[in-house]
């Protein structure tokens, strides 16, 4: 039996798809939960009418993924610090809010529920995949660092630090000299 699908099935087809099922599954289940309609000529005839109009506004959604996915794909590399082991393992792990705030640090808006990250343990560098069409898929590089080597540049504010400490002793020196001018 010839049926429309009007969503998409996994394992049957995708939305709109005119496919052959057997009777049972088209009677019993497909048409009377709305997932599909019977294809008779004019249902054929129907579709064939949306999908015409549907395929000027289709293309232009595409032209505009393919826009963002150029300029995503010219985005540098992303630095996202994490808090690392000894051993070089990240604690916590790097997702796609992060990769969606470092993308909009940068000027380009993602939804984050478009945005797939691979597994990340470690330090380096990485990418992730945004899916912004059916067709259309971006690549954002991403480098995790240690949020310690930051704190290795406040080193020398320390040094600052013990040069008061010698002039609190300058202040002892002369408090040792009024004992003995008195």
């Amino acid at each position: 039996m010839e049926i429309i699908l009007k969503e998409d099935i996994i394992g049957l087809g995708f939305k709109n798809d005119i496919v052959n099922v057997k009777n049972g599954y088209a009677n019993n289940y497909l048409v009377p939960t709305g997932k599909a309609i019977y294809a008779t000529a004019s249902a054929k005839k129907q579709l064939a009418e949306d999908l015409r109009q549907k395929a000027h506004k289709l293309a232009k959604i595409k032209e505009e993924a393919e826009a963002l996915a150029a300029k995503i794909n010219a985005v540098p590399t992303l630095v996202i610090p994490m808090k690392v082991s000894a051993t070089g393992t990240i604690y916590g792990s790097v997702n796609n809010v992060q990769i969606a705030q470092g993308l909009a640090d940068n000027g380009i808006e993602i939804d984050r529920k478009k945005i797939v990250v691979g597994e990340v343990k470690a330090v380096g560098t990485y990418t992730a995949s945004v899916k912004l069409h059916k067709e259309v898929t971006a690549t954002v590089s991403f480098s995790v660092i240690n949020d310690a080597e930051p704190q290795e540049e406040t080193a020398p504010a320390e040094e600052t630090v013990e040069a008061p400490a010698a002039e609190v002793e300058t202040p002892a020196e002369e408090a040792t000299e009024t004992p003995a001018e008195a």
